[in-house]
């Protein structure tokens, strides 16, 4: 059941990420201050969850990019050209790529 909720925390800040940025290229998102800030929250929890996730749950889940996530909590954390590289890269693949392969999952594993 814990399992199923961090996933479901990771999905829908995913949705999140996604409905903030769309039709955003990477200057206007990094010009954006609430935007950004908000997008980097969303993208905490997703990381947050990720790394709350047990062991199992990564193997099971072996596509979507675990290590990925662990970085991007460290880089965001670190600011600067750091936090906007990590925070850019979050939104354009490693938060599509992670909502594909959960939806993959869903329907191989309900």
């Amino acid at each position: 059941m814990l399992n199923a909720s961090l996933l479901s925390i990771i999905e829908d800040a995913g949705v999140a990420v996604l409905t903030l940025t769309e039709g955003l290229d990477e200057d206007e998102f990094l010009a954006s201050r609430l935007t950004r800030a908000e997008t980097a929250r969303q993208l905490r929890s997703m990381s947050d969850a990720a790394a709350n996730l047990p062991p199992q749950v990564h193997t099971l889940l072996a596509e979507v990019d675990w290590d990925g996530w662990q970085t991007v909590a460290q880089q965001i954390d670190a600011g600067g050209a750091a936090e906007r590289e990590a925070l850019w890269f979050a939104v354009r693949s490693l938060a599509p790529a992670t909502l594909m392969w959960l939806r993959v999952y869903r329907k191989s594993l309900p």
